[in-house]
């Protein structure tokens, strides 16, 4: 028997049903799909866009930040740059910076001066008159470099933990004032980068005794000022 349109109609209602619903699911599916790609690319992009961002400035940073701090002195005789070793003696260059900033060295000489030896300073006036200081540091001479010329290190007493603002220049290598079974050694925390000529010029003043100082230049040595190398 042959059936017209509307009989077979009737014949598959639930098979047109399932299919048109079949339809629907898809195409939800497909909106479904595409959605939840577009939201993944787009959290990938941010996440792209920071990483790429990290790579740009952290190279930057490195090149703008100064690993160590940098102290220029200006003194009668011509310039001296210091470069210092922040890390590896942060006591010590912490309190020598403070001195620095609070303008501590201006108008300090270099008073005692042994060619072949050092050039000592940080803590009297041309008069010979001692300044008023901070309290006494520990003494980092085991964690610092060795006293090779040029580096600068802190003065002190016979007592290891006296240092306070006074320094000295290396001229020499001075291995006798590192670390030893016998001694607590001189703690190294910085070099001369530049000005290390003007440092030898001072080394070759005349001197002579003034009162309880001995190796005083004739001359006095003035620092004019000092300050941090932005």
């Amino acid at each position: 028997m042959k059936l017209n349109r509307t009989q077979l109609l009737r014949s598959f209602p639930l098979t047109i049903g399932a299919y048109r619903k079949e339809k629907r699911n898809t195409r939800r599916a497909r909106w479904l799909t595409r959605s939840m790609a577009f939201i993944a690319s787009l959290f990938c992009l941010i996440a792209t866009s920071h990483i790429f961002a990290e790579e740009l400035t952290t190279p930057m940073d490195k090149l703008t930040k100064p690993e160590s701090t940098t102290v220029e002195f200006k003194t009668s005789m011509g310039d001296i740059v210091i470069r210092l070793y922040d890390k590896q003696v942060p006591v010590t260059t912490e309190n020598f910076i403070q001195y620095v900033k609070s303008g501590f060295f201006k108008d300090t000489v270099f008073h005692r001066v042994v060619p072949g030896f050092v050039i000592q300073g940080g803590g009297h006036t041309a008069d010979l008159e001692r300044k008023e200081t901070k309290d006494p540091i520990i003494n980092e001479a085991k964690t610092g470099p060795q006293n090779k010329r040029g580096t600068l290190s802190m003065a002190r007493t016979s007592l290891p933990n006296s240092a306070t603002s006074q320094f000295f220049i290396n001229l020499v290598d001075n291995s006798s004032l590192d670390p030893n079974s016998g001694s607590a050694g001189y703690a190294v925390f910085g070099e001369v980068i530049e000005g290390m000529n003007v440092v030898d010029s001072i080394a070759a003043v005349p001197t002579n005794r003034q009162g309880m100082h001995q190796n005083v230049p004739i001359k006095p040595i003035v620092v004019l000022d000092a300050k941090i190398r932005e």
